[in-house]
């Protein structure tokens, strides 16, 4: 009898370790001798077959502007590593709330050794679910909080589209002939001016007498409210407007009503003709592939990654030369060639601005203010001169 109990409860005891191996496990579940084979499979990394990834986007990609532009790296980094289809899960039109958590508790489920968050407000839920699943790799973009988090498997990633917004902004300030400007901006957050005011500077370093007009639509992509304020900004007489939104709204609208457009995310020529002019761009196929690459090769993944200008991972579209004042390529050359030898800074000194919360900042002449020096995420806030924020 006492054998049978014994092998009743060996069996047992075989079954819930059986169970207890599969999948990913929350960390409150994770014995030592769990941790030791995690530690050999990251020094020995992820044989590229076995790999599963996940995305969470705020949207998709017909809205042809920044989950597009994210899902073309996805793509490019498949075709660098030859990851198949059936490797990758993509959640899409995931709103930034509770609907995230869900999102990445499914992906982990699923089985992703590595899920990629790709909007700003998914970064609270990145944080919490990877606190859980400390054998998933969890990566951010635009997010500011891993570095702090005390999480060896918390990530945040961007580039430094700045650079490219300054450039792209030379070709505003040639062609705007009522030197006024108008920006289609999601919030007031530091990415957003940071980026904004890049795009006046640029637009300024040609065309000294040139002031912009913003007007925010609390969205990352909302095509209706996108056109209603660009056609706004171009009713108070902004003759250029530029956008730091998901969609190509701004673009089909600065058509609609004469004006001309500088995009983001994707080359905004096709929706309009007529009116895009060139388009700033990141590559996030290098950080997707770099990152991708890591979990093959057992190595760590940096807690914060950012790359610029200089290696590709901004960039922009051609230009529309068919509507392009005449000039622009060879100013936006010779910028371009000034910014990558240092010679140049897009925050060069002086500047003045305050920020929405009623704080000042002074870069002196012969100064500049080093925008992704410390962090990845963008920290320049401020409202600097000639830029209207319109209620």
């Amino acid at each position: 009898m006492k054998k049978k109990i014994l092998s009743a409860l060996l069996c047992a005891t075989m079954v819930i370790g059986l169970v207890a191996g599969c999948g990913a496990k929350p960390a409150a579940e994770a014995d030592t001798k769990d941790t030791d084979d995690k530690k050999t499979e990251s020094a020995s990394g992820i044989a590229k077959e076995d790999l599963k990834i996940g995305f969470v986007h705020v949207s998709d990609a017909s809205d042809m502007g920044y989950t597009y532009n994210h899902d073309l790296g996805t793509k490019e980094m498949q075709e660098e590593l030859g990851i198949s289809d059936d490797q990758i899960v993509n959640k899409f039109n995931v709103p930034e709330g509770a609907e995230c958590d869900t999102a990445l508790r499914e992906l982990v489920d699923a089985g992703c050794n590595i899920i990629f968050a790709t909007s700003f407000g998914f970064e609270d839920y990145v944080k919490e679910v990877a606190a859980e699943y400390p054998d998933v790799q969890f990566c951010h973009a635009t997010g500011y909080q891993a570095k702090d988090s005390g999480l060896s498997n918390m990530h945040n990633y961007f580039a430094s589209i700045y650079e490219a917004r300054y450039l792209a902004g030379i070709a505003a300030g040639m062609k705007t002939e009522s030197n006024k400007l108008g920006y289609v901006a999601a919030f007031p957050f530091a990415e957003v001016i940071s980026g904004y005011t890049a795009f006046y500077l640029g637009a300024k370093s040609v065309n000294p007498d040139v002031t912009m007009d913003i007007m925010y639509t609390n969205s990352w992509n909302d095509p209706t409210v996108e056109s209603q304020v660009a056609k706004a900004l171009i009713e108070r007489g902004c003759d250029v407007v530029s956008q730091h939104s998901d969609s190509t709204a701004p673009a089909t609208t600065a058509e609609e009503y004469g004006a001309f457009q500088v995009g983001y995310n994707n080359d905004m020529i096709e929706a309009a003709p007529k009116a895009s002019l060139i388009s700033a761009r990141i590559d996030w196929g290098i950080y997707v592939t770099e990152a991708v690459q890591s979990m093959i090769d057992g190595k760590e993944i940096p807690v914060d990654w950012c790359r610029g200008l200089k290696d590709g991972a901004v960039y922009l579209s051609p230009l529309n030369k068919d509507i392009a004042a005449e000039g622009t390529q060879e100013a936006i050359d010779k910028a371009t060639k000034a910014l990558e030898a240092g010679e140049i800074h897009v925050f060069d000194g002086p500047l003045k601005g305050t920020n929405p919360d009623g704080e000042t900042i002074e870069v002196a002449e012969g100064d500049y203010y080093h925008e992704q020096e410390e962090a990845s995420a963008p920290s320049w806030s401020y409202i600097i001169e000639g830029c209207n924020v319109v209620e």
